[in-house]
C-alpha cells in the first residue's frame, strides 16, 4: 500500500531491518515486510521494553547494530499510531 508519500517512503524499506521507535518504552526491531494503512509487519523481530532493561533505547539500538537482532518474535504487527520514528538498523552509527 502506497497511498501517501510517507507510505511510499516506508514501503521502500521493505525487506530491510528497521527500528520502529515509540514514544513509550517499546522498541521494535526486525525485517519490515508489509506496510498497511494502520499497521507495519516485522518478521524475525525483537520487541524490547525499556522498562525490562537498564539500557537506554539508544544504547540498546547501538548494541543491536553491533551484535545483531535478538529475535524474540517470528512476526509482530505494530499499529502505526504507536510508531514515533522508522529508521534502518544499517544506518545506526556505532561508537
Amino acid at each position: 500500500m502506497t497511498d501517501t508519500p510517507l507510505d511510499a517512503t516506508i514501503a521502500a524499506l521493505c525487506g530491510q531491518v528497521v527500528i520502529l521507535d515509540t514514544q513509550g518504552p517499546l522498541l521494535y526491531i526486525g525485517t519490515l515486510t508489509q506496510v498497511g494503512r494502520r499497521f507495519l509487519v516485522l518478521l524475525d523481530a525483537d520487541v524490547h521494553d525499556r522498562h525490562d532493561s537498564p539500557a537506554s533505547k539508544e544504547l540498546y539500538i547501538q548494541q543491536t547494530a553491533e551484535l545483531g537482532v535478538r529475535v524474540n518474535r517470528s512476526r509482530v504487527i505494530v499499529m502505526r499510531r504507536e510508531v514515533a520514528s522508522v529508521s534502518l538498523l544499517s544506518e545506526v552509527r556505532v561508537g
